[in-house]
């Protein structure tokens, strides 16, 4: 089959290497820009320069330049692998198998570009890549292959995405591709029954509001690990909490009751949380007991909330 690639970050060279590994013909690689202060390359641009495939780096993927440019290559699949933007349908029709693409979530559940993050703030228990066909909708086409991976009780959206979705996502990608190839897939719609979607995760979801329960104000927190960060307010200021697990104790919501040699204890609405590492204005992601000497933190000392809002239902 003639592959057109479309694809950036570490994951997507990653699962370009894997099909070209595999010895898929890829006749085509469609990337990011460069942006003019960038300091690190492009991977997805380095690999294919390395093995000599057409690139190109359009703005926007409905651009015409970049349709004409995946017209004249004549595709028989296209394959996404980390892709922000929507394919047009008139992209997609040049593919004889259409386009395929990697998502972290079991599909139809947590359609959009931040799957991962809803997932672990919902306190899902697992969750895992399914390799989707594309059409016009977000993340709607029918199922090619799908497999689950648990959500540990002290993953962050970090630890799920690295050590076990990214490397599942790889070998599926190129599993799917294999099948087409062979004729095996056996594509399966999705149940729209079961979908749901969320929107791009932002820091105005994640405001920490301590009189929630305890479970929920740290799978809020472990879901804005690595980005965005969820947040409260102390002395006026933003201050971004990263890492925090379950404590014993009580008291006021947002009361500090102690601090400690590894961070600082926390009321929330039925218990406490230790704040382990956090980032507060002028300041990088430090431990949180450091912060704590540096404002003279002490018990009795209060968090104030920081205002979430969330415009959907989460499953």
């Amino acid at each position: 089959m003639r592959i057109v690639f479309i694809g950036q970050a570490p994951f997507g060279r990653d699962c370009l290497q894997a099909l070209i590994d595999q010895g898929e013909k890829i006749v085509g690689v469609l990337t990011i820009p460069d942006k003019p202060d960038q300091k690190t390359p492009n991977p997805v641009k380095e690999l294919a320069l390395e093995r000599g495939i057409p690139l190109l780096q359009p703005p926007r993927l409905k651009d015409q330049e970049a349709i004409a440019w995946v017209a004249d290559l004549q595709p028989d699949l296209l394959v996404l692998a980390y892709v922000t933007q929507f394919v047009p349908k008139a992209m997609i029709d040049l593919a004889t198998h259409g386009g395929i693409n990697f998502h972290p979530s079991l599909l139809p559940k947590y359609r959009g570009g931040s799957a991962m993050n809803w997932a672990v703030i919902a306190g899902e228990k697992e969750t895992g890549v399914t390799i989707h066909q594309i059409d016009e909708g977000v993340d709607t086409g029918p199922v090619i292959l799908q497999e689950r991976v648990p959500i540990d009780p002290d993953d962050s959206v970090k630890t799920l995405y690295f050590g076990k979705i990214y490397p599942l996502g790889v070998k599926l990608v190129a599993e799917a591709v294999r099948l087409i190839r062979e004729g095996k897939a056996r594509p399966v719609p999705q149940d729209e029954s079961q979908a749901s979607f969320q929107p791009v995760i932002k820091e105005e979801h994640v405001g920490l509001d301590w009189s929630q329960p305890t479970p929920k104000l740290y799978n809020l927190i472990r879901g804005s690990d690595p980005t965005p960060g969820a947040w409260a307010v102390f002395r006026g200021e933003k201050l971004k909490i990263w890492e925090a697990m379950p404590w014993e104790g009580g008291g006021t919501p947002g009361e500090v009751l102690d601090v400690r040699d590894d961070g600082f204890v926390v009321a929330t609405g039925d218990g406490a949380l230790l704040v382990k590492r956090v980032q507060f204005t002028g300041t990088g992601k430090i431990p949180a007991a450091e912060w704590a000497r540096s404002q003279g933190l002490r018990a009795g000392d209060k968090l104030e909330p920081g205002r979430a809002e969330l415009p959907f239902n989460l499953p």
